[in-house]
């Protein structure tokens, strides 16, 4: 029997590819690998060479599909740095998994989870 080796991507519908992309790129601090503001499909990655893609396809979203989790370096240091650029995160806790973390939406309601394993 095969099995899956990795993720490779996972695809966001998105109203406004320029918003999104200003988001994703310019907020969060992925690096875009393909399209952009102008596009109707772009990809980008976390820094990270190893990390999935995350793909945005514009036109009519979807939401509360379910959950995009991304691990980050400092939860609180992002929660500070998101909050200060106007976001509205919510506030960081330890969860009982093991994990320091936070939710917030992106421009389109895709509901994004930043968190670190607690140590």
């Amino acid at each position: 029997m095969e099995t899956i080796e990795k993720i490779s991507a996972v695809t966001l519908r998105v109203a406004s590819m320029m918003e999104s992309v200003r988001f994703y790129r310019d907020v969060l601090g992925m690096e875009l690998l393909y399209g952009g503001e102008d596009a109707g499909f772009s990809s980008l990655r976390a820094r990270d060479s190893q990390a999935p893609i995350l793909n945005l396809e514009e036109g009519e979203t979807m939401t509360r599909w379910g959950r995009l989790v991304f691990h980050v370096t400092n939860v609180d240091a992002l929660w500070t740095h998101l909050n200060g650029r106007g976001f509205d995160p919510e506030i960081p806790q330890d969860a009982s998994w093991g994990e320091r973390y936070f939710h917030m939406l992106d421009p389109d309601g895709h509901q994004l989870s930043f968190a670190r394993p607690l140590q």
